[in-house]
């Protein structure tokens, strides 16, 4: 299979990368930080997902499309 990429696309896009899939989802899984709490911010952290899922099971959540739903 060949690919033809002409060098216009290539200039208008800063370039192209050609990389295994592989490595393409290894580099994805590492873009976003693991962040690991501790002590009292990790149960303020719990206590808030806990909280949050409290309210979703009881219905007192509500589905928006933006952060400008939220006025």
């Amino acid at each position: 299979m060949a690919i033809t990429i002409s060098k216009a696309q290539v200039n208008e896009k800063d370039g192209l990368v050609i990389l295994p899939v592989k490595e393409y989802r290894r580099l994805l899984e590492r873009a976003v930080p693991d962040v690991y709490l501790t002590g009292k911010a990790a149960r303020d952290l719990d206590k808030l997902v806990a909280d949050g899922l409290r309210e979703h099971r009881e219905g007192k959540t509500r589905k928006i499309k933006s952060l400008a739903d939220l006025d």
